[in-house]
């Protein structure tokens, strides 16, 4: 019997750590290695790098975790696919063949593009998260819309080593491999469900495995400092088992399996992702063995007639301040100080936030009853269409020091250009995906 596919989740977030990986690439037995690292505001960012300079845009940590992983990749056969393209999926799958050449390591990159449709987007299309169109936002700086499993497919076709994409939807940067491995139709919905909850599953790493479960005396995962990261083995029909690598830190229970597959899933009954429209309410998962959870049952109608597009917009700039203050009293002083600031900027800005770090920064109220902390930090945020007048935050707290409360230490200010996202809708037939080979050899070399 043919043994199942195992895919393993390398990254959750662009800022990742990369060792989890490293491990799930040495010792977890892995076919594939899906690693997703590009979030709505990531790839916004992204688009702004690489405005100011073409060759970039694509994830910074890259270099970095490529050449440690290319090695192992090449070692033990596995194929990376990941979303560390952002906003230059070409240039990063350039970089990878540096890389390859510096280690004298032979290398196929297949490069996924076609999700940047910022000249396709209209001003009037209307805004999914809230009433208006995207001409009631500033200028657009990114339109990025969700890919699918159908634009990955041509590039697992190839037998690249890498693939390199920009925005995919999460969970079909793991269900393509899967797919593409069992020759699944795209017409197969309940399969694509499965397989999409699979994804779903995995494509935060370390949250699968403990790490945003963990609630020390309510809910305690062990030897989190060295939390591993998940891995699936997916049978033909899509069922799956969860697992870790033996001896790695954090859990894979059906508790933190649970909370893993609703997050960020609005509707269970209706999950919206390029590839299918998934009903997670008919899940089931059921303990395997330890650190092992069964998930199967997911079921699939249909698939949306188009995609969803993330905007980057140009939203100001947002100038803040800071300043601690701690002893005896130290609420009542930083009070004050937020009092002084609050008069002295009144009806310069639209938006102002006047918080106390340690007390009412979370919640905008206290919830300590009365008790007092030791020690508080001052945090004053306004936003500003200009660098300058966001500037004046920062010189408004620091001017504290002196101008008082008593007391006042550690001030610090930043000035950081915004971007906003909103989302909005574009038939699929308007975006068209292509896949682009790149190679290197000792002694050889195409594009």
């Amino acid at each position: 019997m043919t043994r199942p596919l195992r895919i393993g989740s390398g990254a959750g977030f662009a800022g990742d750590r990369l060792d989890p990986a490293l491990v799930l690439a040495e010792r977890g037995e892995l076919d594939f290695l899906g690693m997703e690292c590009l979030g709505e505001r990531t790839v916004a960012l992204a688009q702004l790098r690489r405005r100011k300079d073409p060759s970039k845009g694509y994830d910074p940590m890259l270099e970095r975790r490529v050449a440690r992983l290319l090695p192992l990749l090449e070692r033990y056969g596995i194929t990376l696919v990941t979303n560390m393209g952002a906003a230059n999926p070409t240039a990063a799958g350039h970089a990878v063949l540096a890389i390859a050449r510096a280690q004298g390591i032979a290398v196929k990159v297949a490069v996924v593009t076609g999700d940047d449709v910022l000249a396709q987007i209209r001003p009037d299309a209307p805004i999914i998260e809230a009433q208006g169109t995207l001409a009631d936002y500033g200028e657009p700086v990114s339109a990025n819309a969700y890919l699918g499993t159908a634009a990955l497919l041509p590039a697992l076709a190839t037998g690249a080593r890498i693939v390199i994409t920009g925005r995919v939807a999460d969970p079909s940067l793991f269900l393509a491999p899967i797919a593409y491995r069992y020759g699944w139709s795209l017409d197969d919905f309940d399969r694509l469900a499965a397989g999409t909850c699979v994804g779903h599953l995995l494509e935060c790493a370390g949250q699968l495995t403990g790490g945003y479960f963990a609630d020390p005396g309510r809910k305690d995962v062990p030897n989190m400092a060295w939390l591993g990261f998940p891995y699936a083995d997916v049978a033909e029909d899509g069922s799956a088992v969860i697992g870790k690598v033996d001896g790695t830190g954090g859990a894979i229970s059906l508790a933190n399996a649970r909370e893993q597959l609703l997050y960020e899933v609005t509707d269970p009954h209706g999950y919206l992702t390029p590839d299918v429209v998934a009903d997670f309410s008919s899940v089931r998962l059921r303990e395997a063995g330890r650190d092992r959870v069964a998930v199967s049952g997911a079921r699939g109608h249909g698939r949306p007639a188009q995609l969803k597009v993330s905007v980057g917009y140009h939203a100001g700039f947002v100038g803040e301040g800071e300043i601690g203050y701690a002893g005896a009293n130290a609420v009542a002083r930083a009070t004050l100080a937020g009092d002084i600031i609050r008069d002295r900027l009144e009806g310069q800005f639209a938006e102002m936030r006047i918080d106390l770090i340690g007390s009412t920064s979370l919640h905008g109220r206290a919830f300590d009853s009365g008790a007092c902390p030791y020690e508080v930090r001052l945090r004053v945020a306004a936003r500003s269409p200009t660098q300058d007048g966001a500037s004046l935050v920062g010189e408004e707290v620091e001017a504290l020091y002196t101008n008082g409360p008593a007391g006042g230490g550690g001030a610090r200010k930043y000035v950081h250009e915004q971007i906003g996202v909103v989302s909005t809708l574009i038939d699929r037939e308007r975006v068209q995906s292509e896949v682009t080979t790149l190679e290197w050899a000792p002694h050889a070399e195409t594009v």
